[in-house]
């Protein structure tokens, strides 16, 4: 190990919070993208069963959210900027829904790691509440974690997997060119 990477593991402050905004293939090729991101890991949570897996959790049956666990260092990028990539991502005034995407996994949701995390949240959206940002309320619930199942393998990397699938190309890239455009100073 040479003195850069001792430093290196010195700084680093890694921190985890989990996302849910609708289909959990977006939300890993957004942030996947983001600099600072060290890891993701799409899963469910917030549920009431003991375990999920994809095909209970489309059925809107378990209570679970498609959401994406995010590992970041809190040095290159601070919760707040996720927050603002996250809420400018999708839209937090639908209930339960992302586009065609219908059904309580594909609900808004911050599911927090701490209070700092829970406290920063709902700051943010009493701030974009008061500036209106969009014409309809904020549904977009914040939850502390609880357990996470990680999704299945078949799902991991999928927008780079495959980019030219209709719903990839239809859905996913459109929503990663938004961000990419708004975000270009945090891209990796």
């Amino acid at each position: 190990m040479n003195e850069n990477t001792i430093m290196a593991k010195e700084t680093m402050t890694s921190e985890v919070v989990t996302f849910g905004a609708g289909c959990f293939w977006c939300v890993e090729a957004i942030f996947s993208s983001i600099n600072g991101v060290l890891a993701v890991q799409s899963g469910y949570c917030g549920g009431a069963a003991d375990d999920a897996n994809y095909n209970q959790v489309c059925s809107g049956d378990t209570g679970h959210a498609e959401v994406l666990q995010i590992t970041f260092d809190a040095h290159i990028i601070s919760f707040g900027e996720l927050l603002s990539i996250f809420f400018h991502s999708h839209n937090p005034t639908t209930l339960n829904r992302q586009g065609n995407d219908v059904g309580t996994q594909y609900r808004s949701v911050v599911f927090t790691h701490t209070d700092k995390q829970k406290r920063s949240t709902l700051a943010v959206i009493e701030g974009l509440t008061e500036q209106a940002v969009w014409p309809d309320p904020i549904v977009t619930q914040v939850e502390e974690v609880t357990d996470f199942f990680p999704a299945e393998d078949y799902h991991k990397d999928y927008f780079s997997l495959h980019g030219e699938e209709p719903y990839c190309t239809l859905v996913i890239k459109p929503k990663l060119d938004k961000v990419k455009s708004a975000f270009a100073n945090k891209l990796k």
